[in-house]
């Protein structure tokens, strides 16, 4: 993170750095110091905007288009850092010649399916020298084909948005099973990817950044000055992004399109440069590295699928090829080594490691699926672990409608949360929708230790790991998650006992014995070291493993996250190293630890040129030393160290052998940067702009509307308004979208129960433009309603110019910003309405994530109306708006058929009211 105070400019976008992730702010305040620009581009004026030298406001939703116009600016006035392009990214890649793009079919990518609403992307694909051959899939380089509808070595677009297999690619690109690319080093051939870059925002301009964005030809020239003259051999531009940018129905692509312009101007791998993601406070890093999530195992291994991963062969083959160049081509040993450190003895090379032990996932299993699966009684017991979905996920009714049909729920956290107590006095008691004798959900709350109650790890945003002590002891029967599911697991495993049913075994074969700390409970250090991994025998049997480069398929080596191996190496835990600032240089290596090998900028050898000189002296950092021939600099090099620049494997190497001198990005199968993927994003190789879900606005590009590979939920309890020049739209004019507050954290268990915080933030509130409050009639500090195609919320009115209305295509869109930490409840000091009931629930098709930063709303003057009125008020709406369980969930615009089947009605018994 400190790495930002060597940036030359910093495009904050997709964030409100300053009061959302305020200690980390210091290092952009320190780059501005020393003579960085720090721009913000956002739909609000906020504290980030006010510490920038220029905020630039743009309409929620459209980013692709800025950044896509970024990209033809720097393409157009040949702007990009050409030996860097050449030499370290795949910008001269030829791309089979059956791909066609969305220029050419309004819309769409080729391979688009209307009947699974989703991508084969097997025309995407490199071309290769044998096109025409005998391979299996000639004119395509893919991964193995094991299981695949195709036969060729693609995966359906469809079966990997079940499983959301974006979330694979966090440590690392997609597996392709060789690499006999075709490169036209002149970057002239029709059929290379720079030429394909640059067709396919051609159309991407300043004037269509003024029509769909609402930013000004003169802000959009001032971005582009700023971004361009600060990147080159002496300077580097870093972009800044959060979940303004992820959560969208097309968020996974804003990412790729900021990363597209890092890689032409040679910003990745390189000091004050790259992409950072602005992760959460509570180790949202960390929780997708050992993941909390359904569908990855830790270091971002992927779960197997049923039918498709039967074999441990299978398996492998798909995570990894041994074909291919880099070092997820050793797959096979970090998954070998998690294996042994979950299974111990009873994973052996005789039962392919235990491998029938793990899940298979039958589909898709994410958060909103469950809800929904919940509502279909399909679900009889849910855990909540520091979430409060009845405030903070997306579809707030649908979420407490959902935990009303179970039969029992578990809440851990530090206060009675609306999750908890939803059945008693949550805004579904007012309508009449649920009474409290009705509910047969039995809560069980059990209190949860909090950070300075237990010791543990958090995993920060740049993927550092640093250690936090316990400084006191937890109160009454508060438990950390640690003694809670150890507790738990020992308790579940001594009722299993005695029983003979193989079903049971994976349990009962878990390695299960952690030693006890001097307070009593748990060793928290002893996980850390198994996560680490140790060697099991030989000469090191039973020391901690140093590097994940020691990890052997051979059952030899254990570890419980590939990623994290090093982080106890030599039997210290260097996630507590705490060494001052002062005493070492800004890479500050002696200060917790970074994941992988603690190496704080990853593809650090592209900090040098092809020859391994440092591209100037004034970004000096990662270089190869001639007379020590080896690489070295002021962070640990990500390469293989002794691995010359003019080293050429042979053809068709695989693994990290397979890696020549000068291919830099070593976890990405061909060792380039992607500036187009073949493979790993479901929507398209290039992002491409879509409207949101709903929009007032149509898109300007394409006759097709959203993104047509998005995940949607025809229900109708999932009404969506109307969209674009479609009738009814009108009825829900402006965009919201949502945001947090500092004095406030998330869905507010930890603040609005505090006195101290809830006074500061007292009451939710609306923010609106003088312009919006005239036209609405909107009095400051009044109230207002604010209603989608879902919900009506109540909200105080704060009038501010923070709020600028926009000029989209000759009309005018106001936006209405809404934070997001209130809920209805008894137990909190403040409560109030949930922004996220307006939200519905739609999914970017990459990782399945919501979008929550962009709707269609209205807003009128006053307070929404209560109890069964509140219904009615709503449903007026959407009987205006004519909203049906259609609306808007077309996938392909114009194709009826492409909408999913709706969900069916609930059974008799089951119906609401």
């Amino acid at each position: 993170m400190q790495d930002l105070s060597n940036s030359d400019c910093i495009v904050i976008q997709g964030s409100n750095m300053a009061e959302c992730h305020p200690v980390a702010y210091q290092w952009v305040t320190e780059a501005r110091l020393k003579g960085a620009k720090v721009i913000h581009v956002d739909p609000r004026f906020t504290r980030t905007s006010a510490t920038s030298d220029k905020h630039i406001p743009i309409r929620a939703g459209s980013d692709v288009v800025l950044l896509g116009a970024l990209i033809n600016h720097i393409l157009a006035k040949e702007l990009y850092f050409e030996e860097y392009v050449v030499a370290y990214t795949n910008a001269a890649t030829l791309i089979s010649d059956e791909f066609q793009d969305t220029e050419e079919l309004d819309g769409l990518f080729s391979g688009y399916d209307d009947e699974k609403g989703a991508y084969a992307p097997d025309t995407w694909a490199y071309a290769t020298a044998d096109e025409g051959g005998d391979d299996p899939s000639p004119g395509t380089i893919g991964g193995p084909a094991a299981g695949h509808e195709s036969g060729g070595g693609h995966e359906h677009g469809h079966s990997k948005s079940e499983r959301a297999a974006g979330d694979e690619h966090g440590s690392g690109g997609p597996a392709l099973e060789h690499a006999r690319v075709l490169r036209d080093e002149t970057l002239q051939d029709p059929r290379c990817v720079f030429q394909i870059l640059k067709r396919h925002y051609a159309r991407y301009t300043p004037e269509m950044v003024a029509e769909t964005c609402g930013i000004s030809v003169d802000d959009f020239h001032y971005l582009a000055k700023a971004v361009t003259e600060n990147s080159g051999r002496e300077r580097t531009t870093a972009f800044v992004y959060a979940v303004g940018w992820t959560q969208h129905t097309l968020g996974a692509q804003f990412i790729r399109t900021a990363a597209i312009i890092q890689l032409l101007l040679g910003n990745m791998g390189r000091p004050g440069g790259g992409v950072m993601a602005l992760r959460g406070h509570a180790s949202i890093q960390g929780s997708t590295d050992i993941p909390t999530l359904y569908n990855i195992l830790p270091g971002y291994l992927a779960m197997p699928v049923a039918g498709l991963h039967d074999t441990w062969d299978d398996y492998i083959g798909a995570i990894g090829s041994k074909e291919q160049k880099g070092f997820w081509a050793n797959a096979d040993t970090y998954a070998v080594s998690l294996m042994k450190a979950w299974w111990g003895d009873a994973s052996t090379a005789e039962n392919d490691w235990a491998f029938d032990y793990l899940p298979r996932l039958s589909g898709a299993h994410g958060t909103y699926q469950t809800t929904m699966a919940m509502l279909e009684d399909q679900v009889e017991g849910y855990f909540l672990l520091g979430q409060n979905p009845a405030v903070g996920s997306a579809h707030g009714r649908m979420q407490r409608q959902a935990m009303s049909h179970l039969k029992w729920l578990v809440v851990r956290d530090f206060a009675m949360i609306e999750s908890a107590t939803f059945w008693k006095d949550g805004p579904e008691i007012a309508t009449g929708e649920l009474r409290p004798e009705d509910v047969q959900t039995e809560v069980f709350f059990l209190p949860a230790a909090a950070h300075t109650e237990k010791s543990g790890s958090f995993t920060q945003t740049q993927r550092m790991l640093q250690w936090h002590h316990k400084a006191v002891a937890p109160p009454g029967d508060a438990q950390s998650e640690l003694e809670f599911f150890y507790e738990l697991g020992r308790r579940v495993r001594e009722l299993l006992a005695d029983s003979t049913d193989p079903r049971d075994r994976p349990l009962l074969d878990l390695t299960w014995d952690y030693p006890l700390g001097t307070d009593g409970e748990i060793d928290a250090e002893a996980v850390l070291a198994e996560v680490n991994g140790r060697h099991r025998t030989g000469e090191k049997a039973g020391q901690p493993l140093s590097s994940y480069t020691e990890m052997k398929a051979d059952g030899s080596t254990e570890g419980g996250c590939w990623i994290y191996t090093g982080v106890y190496a030599d039997g210290k835990n260097q996630a507590a190293n705490r060494r001052p600032g002062r005493e070492q240089d800004l890479t500050a290596l002696d200060w917790g630890w970074a994941w992988p090998a603690n190496r704080r900028i990853l593809y650090n050898r592209a900090s040098a040129d092809p020859d391994g000189n440092p591209w100037s002296e004034r970004k000096k950092y990662v270089w190869w030393d001639v007379d020590e021939q080896k690489w070295t600099g002021h962070d640990v090099p990500d390469f293989p160290p002794t691995k010359a620049p003019s080293f050429r494997p042979e053809p068709g190497t695989g693994g990290p052998d397979g890696l020549a001198g000068d291919d830099p990005f070593i976890m990405q199968a061909d060792g380039k940067g992607w500036l187009y993927t073949p493979k790993g994003m479901l929507d398209g190789p290039l992002p491409t702009h879509y409207e949101p879900q709903e929009s007032p606005v149509q898109n300007p590009l394409y006759t097709q509307q959203s993104n047509p590979a998005r995940k949607v939920f025809p229900r109708k309890d999932n009404l969506w308004s109307p969209s674009g020049d479609q009738p009814g739209a009108d009825v829900y004019p402006y965009v919201f979208t949502t945001y947090r507050l500092t004095e406030h954290h998330t869905a507010g268990g930890m603040s609005r129960f505090l006195p101290y915080l809830s006074e500061l933030q007292p009451e939710f509130f609306c923010e609106v433009s003088p312009e919006l409050a005239e036209e609405r009639g909107l009095e400051p500090g009044g109230w207002a309603t604010i209603v989608s195609a879902r919900a009506a919320v109540e909200a105080r009115v704060l009038v501010t110019e923070r709020m600028r209305p926009l000029i989209i295509r000759g009309r005018t869109v106001h936006q209405v910003g809404l934070p997001y930490h209130w809920g209805v409840g008894s137990a909190a000091v403040v409560s109030g309405d949930a922004a996220n009931d307006l939200l519905g629930v739609a999914l970017d098709p990459n990782v399945q994530i919501q979008e929550s930063k962009a709707g269609s709303c209205d807003i009128v003057p006053g307070r929404r109306p209560t109890g069964e009125a509140l219904l009615r008020y709503i449903a007026e709406y959407q009987s205006r708006a004519g909203s049906t369980v259609m609306t808007s969930n077309e996938l392909r615009t114009g194709h009826p058929r492409s909408v999913p089947d709706p969900a069916p009605d609930p059974a008799p018994d089951q119906k609401e009211g």
